[in-house]
């Protein structure tokens, strides 16, 4: 038995694999936090334009003559 364990730990076959399979669950995990990030900046930005146009048009502000109030 302490013949098997020593050579198990000394065996290097599928040590790429398990490298390969923990930096693309990293990579993976990296996309999903940048998305969410993306994702809310974005959704926060979209209100925030559309209130500042919002209160454009409730102000009169130039309308399509470039006439104030018009």
């Amino acid at each position: 038995m302490i013949k098997f364990i020593k050579n198990f730990r000394k065996d290097e076959n599928g040590a790429v694999t398990v490298d390969w399979v923990v930096l693309t669950a990293a990579v993976v995990g990296l996309a999903v936090a940048a998305y969410s990030t993306i994702e809310t900046e974005t959704a926060t930005l979209a209100n925030n334009i559309g209130a500042t146009i919002a209160v454009a048009d409730t102000t009169g502000a130039a309308g399509a003559t470039g006439v104030a109030g018009e």
